[in-house]
């Protein structure tokens, strides 16, 4: 399904990112793995090549630096010559005592990593894959981006920007490259391990399916964009929360 691609994925080396790395290397894919621990990323990337025959590059990289970004997708181009899947996968939401106390600094780290490392790698990347042809671009954007909770208001604002650019630039960038997103609900990554009691016992009502996803659902969402099996597919925004209301 991916063999001869190569596909970049931030905040690769764990979670959701770590369970769409381990499927595109069983298609086919050669692999960028980025993430700010770079040991969690070689980790990884051996035990991918070693078990897929794939060739997989660590990175370190903290989106949210714009520099870092380019340094990213330099290292990519340097590696492979190109990259044609992109899947902008990293992500926080730090928690805060209180609006009022929502500091200059976190304010800007989240909007950073959730929001600006995305628009340059996809701004940059995608003018290149434009160029060479064609490519795919996957942004992974949350239900908060449409359902804003006041525990993570920077966080909501900076995925409904997510959504938004992934409209424009799959405007930008058409009709060689597609750019769509995954607008994840609550899924059971080792965040969960930090979930309140009464946060998970709300799946029950909140949920239709009544529970969060396993990472492992992700997987075909994930190929559906990145492949050829979306080919007719841009601009488009996929909810994939069990049905959260």
């Amino acid at each position: 399904m991916l063999a001869g691609r190569v596909a970049l994925i931030t905040g690769g080396s764990r979670g959701l990112g770590k369970e769409m790395a381990q499927a595109f290397a069983a298609a086919g894919a050669d692999l960028v793995i980025a993430s700010r621990r770079i040991d969690g990323c070689r980790e990884l990337a051996a035990r991918l090549s070693e078990k897929y025959g794939c060739r997989a590059l660590p990175v370190a990289a903290n989106v949210g630096d714009w520099a870092e970004c380019d340094a990213l997708i330099e290292a990519a181009y340097a590696e492979f010559g190109r990259v044609d899947v992109l899947v902008n996968n990293a992500g926080i939401s730090p928690l805060y005592p209180s609006l009022a106390e929502v500091g200059e600094s976190l304010f800007d780290k989240v909007i950073g990593v959730n929001l600006k490392g995305p628009f340059r790698l996809v701004a940059e990347i995608g003018t290149r894959m434009a160029a060479a042809g064609g490519g795919s671009i996957v942004n992974i954007t949350s239900v908060a981006a449409t359902r804003s909770d006041v525990i993570a208001l920077p966080y909501s604002a900076a995925k409904a920007g997510l959504n938004n650019l992934t409209e424009g630039f799959a405007q930008a960038f058409g009709p060689t490259v597609r750019v769509n997103a995954i607008q994840c609900g609550p899924f059971e990554t080792d965040i969960a391990t930090h979930w309140p009691d009464e946060f998970r016992a709300q799946f029950a009502t909140t949920v239709a399916l009544g529970r969060p996803g396993r990472p492992d659902e992700i997987i075909g969402a994930a190929l559906y964009f990145a492949s050829d099996a979306s080919s007719f597919c841009t601009g488009s925004i996929l909810r994939l929360d069990g049905g959260i209301r």
